[in-house]
């Protein structure tokens, strides 16, 4: 992590203490434009099983943000991968050319910060480990959940078991991890949307985002070459 990151972290992490950070979030009150996706789901998982054959080429985690490395290790067999639809205002065409009612749906969503395909292997399990950047919040839209052992979150301490179609807002700057079990695919879409703050926190946020964040992670992950993160 860079020391701008890092102190952009320590500055909005102040502006949204501990005690005023919920784990889990209502997504009425914070973006309810997100209920689109789960009125969309069945087309999205369409979309999404369309490309699930070719995942191979979809790169791992930690090949697009080695930053990453310690959650996604190139060592382990069993893959976390990312399938790129919107990164920090930089959109991968090729991506999102195969995703159209997806990307539609993710280019009228308010405050968007990032979304992407996550594609988790069998028996993939995410060790625990805080998002990279407080600036947003995690929206999960769980598309291909297996039946039997289906995997599970820790966020903070708080316990969820994904089902399909039912959208999931949290704070992923809280430790969390996936314990995951299971024999088959697990595929949810993420959708990151701007944390709400304070105006001149916000506008900061933002700053960061559109300006160092995009140069340095967001247009390389659109032109398919490795972050300097």
């Amino acid at each position: 992590m860079s020391l701008l990151q890092h102190l952009g972290n320590r500055f909005l992490r102040f502006g949204a203490s501990a005690q005023n950070r919920l784990t889990v979030y209502d997504i009425d009150k914070v973006c309810p434009e997100l209920h689109r996706f789960e009125e969309n789901v069945d087309s999205i998982r369409e979309e999404l099983l369309a490309i699930l054959p070719d995942r191979e080429l979809t790169p791992k985690y930690h090949e697009i943000d080695p930053g990453r490395l310690h959650i996604s290790s190139e060592k382990d067999e069993n893959s976390w991968r990312v399938y790129m639809l919107y990164a920090m205002g930089a959109k991968p065409e090729e991506n999102r050319a195969r995703c159209p009612v997806t990307t539609e749906l993710l280019d009228n969503t308010p405050n968007l910060f990032q979304a992407f395909f996550s594609i988790l292997e069998p028996h993939k399990s995410v060790p625990a480990h805080r998002g990279p950047y407080a600036g947003y919040l995690r929206y999960h839209l769980p598309l291909v959940v297996p039946k039997k052992n289906p995997p599970k979150m820790r966020v903070r301490d708080y316990w969820h078991t994904w089902r399909e179609g039912e959208g999931f807002l949290f704070d992923d700057h809280w430790e969390h991890e996936v314990v995951n079990e299971s024999d088959e695919v697990r595929v949810v879409l993420i959708v990151d949307v701007f944390r709400p703050m304070a105006p001149v926190r916000n506008v900061i946020n933002r700053l960061i985002t559109h300006t160092y964040l995009q140069h340095s992670y967001g247009q390389k992950i659109a032109r398919g070459e490795q972050p300097d993160l």
